[in-house]
């Protein structure tokens, strides 16, 4: 069965991470995969963490940052870069640009909160 998770701005939540969520499509029913919207504003850089059994995808929309990952080293994004950070590695972005960074948090399976890590 079709279905549609109608965008709700006024359900924007700050995050102890250090940025702003809102859930786009979060569900038991349907468990393989959630979609937020993120925005970190100027100069802020998120928390150090990582996800437990869930790989997450960044795709950013609109800003510029920086993404850092023990996985790699520090790398530079803009709009309509794909980053694909898998489960359990540490990870933070920082809004390096003069406006909102903004980007789509895809998580795969869905994000749970008990799968959060925080490592700061």
């Amino acid at each position: 069965m079709s279905s549609i998770d109608q965008y709700n701005p006024g359900a924007e939540f700050l995050t102890g991470e250090g940025c702003y969520i809102t859930e786009l499509c979060n569900a038991d029913g349907d468990a393989e995969c959630s979609i937020a919207r993120a925005r970190v504003e100027p100069g802020v850089t998120t928390r150090l963490h990582s996800l437990c059994d869930t790989v997450e995808r960044y795709v950013i929309l609109s800003g510029s940052g920086r993404v850092s990952s023990s996985s790699q080293p520090a790398f530079e994004v803009e709009c309509f870069d794909v980053v694909r950070i898998p489960a359990g590695v540490p990870q933070q972005i920082s809004n390096t640009g003069r406006e909102d960074l903004v980007f789509l948090c895809i998580c795969t399976p869905r994000f749970r909160q008990e799968n959060y890590r925080d490592l700061d």
